[in-house]
């Protein structure tokens, strides 16, 4: 019979979660150990190997749970408003809000997502498809002018828009990440016509 969970069964494994992104963050995945991470969780290695059979293991999760949650925040925005440009907003919005406490998760997906097995790798890259698959159906919605070889470029330019805005926001600062997020889907919409029309081919239309 299979030993029931404890109640604060995932509160732990999320705070282990947590503490072994941090980890990994400052020291590297190869430097940052199991024993480090189960002093740093406040828990014993015995309690971390119940929850994963090696720090292999625990890096996909770490990064599967993050990417999964923007894919269901991706999704969850396209139903929040009818019109495209509020609703790449709202998304901007929604995965600006969900980095608020992700900036150690963010950088392990850079430096060490190549570091897993290629079916691991494949599985992350799999749901990094679907957010941008869900970003790049708003902005065609926005823009149906835009041709599929264009969009990819757009998309990923939204993203990146995003994804480095760790760098230099403050809390507490100038702009807030909703004002940010207002300001990324206004560069979207707005400065796409004028970028379709600086890559159209010489003395085309």
């Amino acid at each position: 019979m299979a030993r029931p969970r404890a109640p604060d069964h995932f509160e732990k494994r999320n705070a282990i979660l947590a503490q072994a992104a941090e980890l990994f963050a400052r020291h590297g995945y190869d430097r940052a150990s199991m024993a480090m991470i189960a002093e740093a969780a406040g828990v014993s290695k015995p309690l971390l190997f119940h929850y994963w059979t090696d720090k292999e293991e625990l890096l996909f999760d770490v990064l599967a749970g993050h990417l999964q949650k923007l894919v269901e925040i991706a999704r969850g925005a396209g139903g929040l408003t009818r019109a495209p440009r509020e609703r790449l907003e709202a998304l901007a919005f929604l995965l600006l809000d969900a980095y608020r406490d992700a900036d150690a998760v963010h950088r392990v997906q850079i430096a060490c997502l190549s570091l897993l097995s290629p079916k691991r790798q494949e599985a992350l890259k799999a749901l990094e498809r679907a957010l941008v698959d869900e970003a790049a159906a708003m902005i065609a919605e926005l823009h149906p002018g835009a041709r599929p070889p264009l969009l990819k470029p757009l998309t990923m330019s939204f993203f990146a828009m995003l994804n480095w805005h760790y760098l230099w926001h403050r809390e507490g600062g100038a702009v807030t990440r909703r004002d940010y997020a207002r300001m990324v889907a206004a560069l979207i919409a707005a400065g796409t016509p004028a970028a379709l029309d600086a890559l159209a081919p010489a003395g085309a239309g």
